[in-house]
């Protein structure tokens, strides 16, 4: 939701502070799968592919915050 927020900024600061904000969502959502994790609501194989696509997500932010601060 936030990413379909930063798409609609008003700003550059706009965007980044969006941008910015889908990033710390997305250690919070890690956060919450090991907790399903522990809670056996997901397997390992479950928590390891989510963690995966989690940490991509992670990469796919940093990278555009960074370009998006320089440019």
């Amino acid at each position: 939701a936030n990413i379909a927020e930063a798409q609609q900024a008003q700003s550059r600061a706009d965007f980044i502070s969006k941008i910015s904000i889908s990033l710390k969502e997305t250690s919070e959502t890690k956060y919450w799968i090991r907790l399903l994790n522990a809670t056996d609501y997901l397997n390992d194989a479950e928590t390891d592919s989510i963690l995966k696509d989690c940490i991509e997500l992670e990469k796919i932010l940093v990278s555009i915050l960074k370009s998006s601060k320089q440019s």
